[in-house]
């Protein structure tokens, strides 16, 4: 990334955390942006989250003091959306096929999809997927039955739900997490 572009993700970023201070309570930016500068592959991640419309803010840290950047967009990015939940499952349908899988665009990305224990964070900072959904990672026994969980929040709670892996539709999307 060129010394202009890593300056101008950096201010993105510098604004959007100090404009969402409940999202990340008792952190300050000058850590997290000092341990931003030591890792270029998170700053590449947080870039390629941001340029397709994910808006990565800082929602806490996790057991080992990593830093959790999440999607903040209060839906589900649009450039993220209509795809399978994993590689497998677009290999497997044989007609109208999306323009891809979550999980292979997550790690594209540089990220992982969120586990539903990071999505209950997420939602625990702020209201998301009032009218979208996004795929979650899924527990290798519900995968190897033909399923896949996402969640949303309707009617003021967050709810966790499952569908076939092979099914995607225009609402549903997908948030990536990147720990720094």
């Amino acid at each position: 990334m060129k010394a202009a572009e890593r300056t101008a993700l950096l201010a993105t970023l510098a604004a959007r955390f100090a404009a969402h201070m409940t999202r990340h309570q008792d952190i300050s930016w000058a850590d997290v942006q000092a341990t931003l500068e030591a890792k270029p592959a998170a700053l590449a991640a947080l870039k390629k989250m941001e340029e397709t419309g994910g808006e990565p803010d800082v929602i806490g840290t996790d057991a080992n003091g990593a830093v959790l950047f999440c999607d903040c967009a209060a839906e589900s990015p649009a450039g993220r959306r209509s795809l399978c939940y994993d590689r497998e499952a677009l290999d497997a349908r044989k007609e109208a096929k999306p323009a891809g899988s979550a999980m292979e665009m997550a790690q594209d990305i540089g990220g992982e999809l969120l586990t539903e224990a990071d999505y209950a964070l997420l939602q625990s900072v702020g209201a998301f997927d009032l009218k979208t959904s996004s795929w979650l990672q899924t527990p290798a026994d519900v995968r190897a039955r033909g399923g896949a969980l996402f969640g949303d929040r309707r009617y003021g709670r967050v709810f966790t739900y499952h569908n076939g892996v092979q099914s995607y539709y225009a609402v549903r999307g997908f948030r990536v997490l990147v720990r720094v």
